[in-house]
């Protein structure tokens, strides 16, 4: 994809893209008419979540993280609490990605402007402030800041940083983080990209590794000449990551396609363990995608629907 600054990704977004980033925190409802049936977790001990701002997967008892997102400008601090209201309610830990930026179309700074103020304690009060909130909460908390530094597509700001700029950036934030929630578990999560490895921060810095997988099958075909199962599309990311030697998530899953690739991927995750040793969690994002990917692909919707499950 073309590199284009945050500011002019930010104002060319839909204003569907940017209901879906506000609607992060937003508790998801109770009842939804059309839920899936409870879904089995994978299996051996990988732990099953969501980000399902819909609601989705309230019923669903296989669901042990629930994963909800948050700017640290402008952000609604009060929907931590609600999550961990909702969280303790279904019995789920917490993982929240903190993304470093505002939501708001306009408000964002240049990527090198934003880097140097993060190191020179600029946002020590936003962090600061999130991180004391996330102590507040009784759920488990997992904090995964600033993910898919090695994205290099120009979605994120601080997937332009230099490796080692983002590693001072990355260890400046949990510093101040841990001081505020010292209980908190931290996740380094890039995207999974070759070249990953000089983004590491270091043992210190990191509890878990946080992976993403978005498979559309349009586009393997495309690409790759066959769809693709999810051990495929998860064992070269996983590989350059497990050599770190802490405990890998799946921390952002989606898949589309036909319903027989929808239905050998959900087998697929029900039972990915097996052969991904180091592999505790996926985390299903169950929502629209919220970046275009490249023509003609648009916006993959993600989410889950009741006949996919049945």
């Amino acid at each position: 994809m073309k590199r284009v600054s945050k500011k002019t990704y930010l104002a060319g977004l839909s204003g569907a893209a940017l209901l879906a980033m506000s609607a992060a925190l937003v508790v998801p409802a109770l009842t939804q008419p059309n839920a899936p049936r409870p879904m089995p977790p994978p299996a051996g001990k990988v732990a099953f979540g969501v980000y399902d701002p819909d609601g989705v997967f309230a019923g669903d008892p296989s669901v042990r993280i629930e994963h909800v997102y948050i700017p640290w400008q402008d952000a609604d601090l009060a929907s931590l609490t609600r999550a961990d209201t909702y969280a303790r309610q279904h019995r789920r830990d917490l993982l929240i990605s903190v993304e470093p930026w505002s939501w708001s179309p306009g408000a964002n700074v240049a990527d090198e402007q934003l880097l140097h103020g993060i190191l020179a304690g600029a946002y020590d009060a936003q962090a600061k402030a999130i991180c004391a909130e996330s102590a507040k909460l009784q759920s488990p908390v997992t904090i995964r800041w600033a993910h898919e530094m090695d994205l290099r597509n120009g979605r994120f700001p601080w997937s332009s940083w230099a490796p080692e700029d983002y590693v001072a950036a990355y260890r400046h934030f949990v510093t101040i983080c841990r001081q505020q929630a010292p209980q908190a578990r931290f996740m380094w999560s890039p995207r999974g990209e070759d070249g990953l490895a000089p983004y590491y921060p270091g043992d210190r810095y990191v509890d878990q590794i946080g992976l993403t997988v978005l498979d559309l099958q349009q586009y393997d075909m495309d690409h790759f000449g066959h769809a693709r199962s999810f051990s495929e599309a998860l064992r070269p990311a996983y590989d350059r990551v497990a050599g770190f030697g802490k405990p890998v998530v799946v921390a952002e899953l989606g898949f589309h396609g036909d319903t027989a690739f929808s239905e050998q991927w959900q087998q697929d995750m029900r039972t990915i363990g097996d052969g991904f040793p180091r592999l505790t969690a996926v985390v299903y994002f169950n929502a629209v995608e919220p970046f275009a990917w490249p023509d003609p692909y648009g916006r993959p919707d993600w989410r889950m629907q009741r006949g996919l499950v049945n």
